[in-house]
């Protein structure tokens, strides 16, 4: 065989012959010719190639329909060729089946990680090798007559757009040039002449905006009010075009200190004021405004004078957004003002409620941290159904909190103020360990899954937690399952990976929570082998009237059965709901339309439930209210 030539640059033509163009790749050339015949008799056109360099010369200098390619091999291997192939060529162009040794070694993972399309084991079970092929050719098949068909539509696309553009260019001159003279009408009218910031009106509109939307202890709304300390004599020794230079160059750099979500406005002489997100500590605020502090200090060159000034801050918040934007400008302003007479060059905050508010905060923390010994933390246990079974097969353990005075608090009220102390760790640890002791009690045959913050996964010693509860639990560790969310996964992505692996080693089960709201989910079933998806709730209720969400819970459920992961949808409420979700090959419910969440002592009337009978009566009820045909 001729040595191998300089790869094409360019894709091959497609293919003209009807018979299916097989490569075989393979140093052995008897392993070849017997492919061959058997391949050749079923219709195909066979090549062979003795080495991985022959083979990227044929493929580019020839159009293949599918590749059969040995991974072992002298020199080029077949894993460099599948990557080289790969720079040029799809898994969806090229399908390429790799031919190893070792059915289930690291070479087949690399394969699948490099897009192999498929695998089969040596020695070559010639059927399986045979239904293989015919898959990847009907795929391929298929690929090619969608990009005919969108390669077809796209160039009517292309022609109505034309006409349309043809038709629409005069129009849109026209419209054009209105909306350039109504946008410099509304600019002129919203900004400052002298800076180009926003001017006081604008700045309201914007304040009055933001104040409609919702805020609370985590969103709320700061007000800066910044006055020039010391401007006034520049205006009056240098004149005030070097007054105005000074004004320009501060506004600029006071906007370059701005990040995405905060504004600055001049709302009239040396005055500005910045509007921007804050939460309950003030930090954000409280930096800004240094930072704007700083700036104004610096050194100023005016038109070769150096000019040396100052800013003193006040700044107002609203939490609750009952304030007007009156009332929060002029305590912005009462701020400013109290800045200025403690000694200029400082910021003052106006809010006489901070100290209630720090307090309660103080007195939450305490009373977390209390409810250790006073036992006040308890455990719900929400059941999880089998579709498949129909029956319970595990629960998911939810925190409570009972306090003598406070009464139930709800979690999304006090999981926060524990992840942000740190408090989460040990709440988190408890909750592994009351759910395995708990659990311990139950049928041999029924989980108990645990949801893990993502602060106690990165600072927690999680894998030394669960070896604790189990070994003091005596629960076996199948039947604990450790629930996290995709956060877990967006920094210090291969240690904690790692951590998810050690889990897995000790024979936990991981689920990845709220599946499909996060950022990269099939990016993550890629690098670990989660053992259950949960649709989040937000899919479910209203799955059976949504297209769109139906759709969704539809690619979820069928990307789980190819992955060979379980899936259980959250928050089924609805006899509907359960029935679509069966329909569409959910393995697993959870939700109130069994069960809200019971404490432990209730576990067993849970289980006790006719599951079955339930099903079987809401499934006889849907046909019978079905309309007839």
């Amino acid at each position: 065989m001729s040595q191998p030539q300089e790869k094409a640059s360019v894709q091959p033509e497609p293919i003209a012959e009807t018979k299916p163009r097989l490569l075989i790749v393979d140093d052995v050339s008897d392993n070849r010719a017997i492919l061959v015949r058997r391949f050749e008799r079923r219709g195909f056109e066979v090549i062979e190639a003795e080495s991985g360099s022959a083979a990227l010369d044929l493929i580019g200098r020839r159009p293949f329909d599918i590749v059969l390619l040995d991974v072992m091999m002298p020199g080029i291997d077949g894993l460099e060729v599948l990557r080289r192939v790969r720079e040029t060529f799809s898994s969806a162009e090229l399908p390429i089946i790799m031919v190893t040794a070792k059915s289930q070694s690291d070479d087949i993972v690399q394969a699948l990680e490099l897009q192999a399309n498929d695998y089969v084991a040596k020695p070559v079970d010639f059927p399986v090798a045979l239904a293989r092929v015919n898959i990847q050719l009907e795929r391929k098949r298929t690929n090619d007559a969608l990009k005919q068909a969108t390669a077809l539509l796209e160039e009517r696309v292309e022609q109505r757009t034309s006409e349309l553009v043809a038709m629409n260019r005069q129009l849109e001159g026209e419209i054009q040039q209105r909306e350039r003279s109504e946008a410099e009408s509304r600019y002129m009218a919203l900004h400052d002449a002298l800076t180009g910031l926003p001017n006081r009106v604008l700045f309201r509109n914007l304040l009055e905006s933001r104040l409609r939307e919702p805020v609370d202890e985590e969103n709320g709304v700061a007000v800066l009010f910044i006055d020039l300390d010391g401007f006034k004599s520049v205006n009056d020794t240098l004149g005030h075009t070097v007054g105005d230079l000074l004004l320009k160059k501060i506004a600029i750099e006071f906007r370059d200190a701005l990040s995405d979500g905060e504004h600055i406005a001049r709302l009239g002489g040396d005055e500005f004021a910045i509007l921007m997100p804050c939460g309950a500590d003030l930090n954000p605020a409280t930096a800004m405004a240094q930072s704007v502090i700083s700036i104004a200090a610096r050194l100023h060159m005016i038109d070769g004078h150096e000019i040396r000034i100052g800013a003193s801050v006040g700044i107002v918040t609203s939490f609750d957004g009952s304030e007007d934007c009156d009332a929060l400008l002029k305590n912005a302003d009462l701020a400013m003002y109290r800045a200025k007479s403690d000694g200029r060059g400082t910021c003052r905050i106006f809010n006489p409620e901070m100290d209630a508010r720090a307090q309660a905060r103080r007195m939450l923390e305490l009373d977390m941290r209390n409810a250790f010994v006073n036992g006040e933390y308890q455990l719900a246990y929400q059941p999880q159904v089998s579709l498949d079974r129909q029956e319970v097969v595990g629960f998911e353990a939810l925190l409570r909190w009972t306090h003598p005075e406070r009464g139930l608090v709800p979690p999304d009220f006090f999981i926060p103020v524990a992840e942000e102390t740190g408090l989460i760790v040990q709440i988190g640890d408890w909750v592994i360990r009351q759910a395995c002791l708990e659990a311990a009690h139950w049928p041999e045959h029924i989980r108990v899954a645990v949801n893990v913050s993502t602060v106690q996964f990165l600072r927690g010693n999680i894998v030394g937690s669960v070896m604790g509860a189990l070994a003091s639990s005596g629960l076996p560790p199948p039947r604990l399952e450790i629930e996290i969310t995709e956060s877990v996964l967006l920094e210090k992505t291969e240690r904690n990976i790692a951590v998810l692996n050690q889990l897995h080693d000790l024979g936990v089960r991981i689920a990845m929570d709220d599946f499909g709201t996060g950022y990269s989910s099939l990016g993550y079933l890629r690098r670990f082998r989660f053992d259950k998806i949960k649709i989040d709730k937000s899919f479910i209720r209203d799955v059976a009237e949504n297209d769109e969400s139906s759709a969704i819970v539809h690619a979820i459920t069928k990307l789980g059965i190819s992955f060979g992961i379980s899936t259980t949808a959250e928050g089924v409420e609805t006899e509907q709901q359960l029935l679509h979700l069966a329909a569409q090959g959910c393995a697993e419910v959870q939700g109130w339309l069994f069960s809200k969440a019971v404490p432990a002592g209730e576990v067993s009337k849970v289980l006790a439930m006719p599951v079955r009978d339930a099903i079987t009566e809401w499934r006889e009820n849907a046909v019978s209210s079905a309309p007839a045909a």
